[in-house]
């Protein structure tokens, strides 16, 4: 795959809620940077994240725009997260079911047709205010 096919990939398996796939499209040792957060290293620590995202928050991505290195070793994509906030999330607003839209993109390392680090950006004061807090 070329690394859009593998970005493509990797949202399309977001989106389905196809966890297994998603997870399939990381490398052991993946680097994700979350907004304004930590940086957490290793697919099991992304597999915990994503459980606690899929938890609290119900979110489609729109809108997708994914461009690439020529050599294919980084991409980017810019989005449209449309979302449902579920459950209340540690440190944030009351959840009760608010809706948001939110533009977002994140940043890619490419390694053998996988994603080997990817940084989330999105306006987090923007979804607060959103969510009603």
């Amino acid at each position: 795959m070329t690394a859009t096919e593998t970005v493509r990939a990797y949202y399309d398996a977001f989106n389905a809620k196809d966890m297994e796939r998603f997870l399939a499209l990381l490398t052991d040792d993946v680097v994700h940077d979350i907004n304004e957060g930590e940086r957490q290293v290793g697919k099991d620590a992304f597999a915990k994240f994503m459980d606690h995202m899929n938890r609290c928050y119900r979110e489609r991505l729109t809108d997708m725009v994914v461009m690439a290195s020529d050599d294919g070793r980084r991409a980017a994509a810019e989005f449209v997260v449309n979302g449902e906030y579920l459950a209340t999330d540690e440190g944030l607003p009351e959840a009760s079911g608010q809706t948001y839209r939110l533009p977002a993109g994140a940043f890619f390392e490419l390694r053998d047709g996988k994603v080997a680090r990817v940084t989330n950006y999105y306006n987090l004061n923007d979804w607060i205010a959103q969510v009603g807090a």
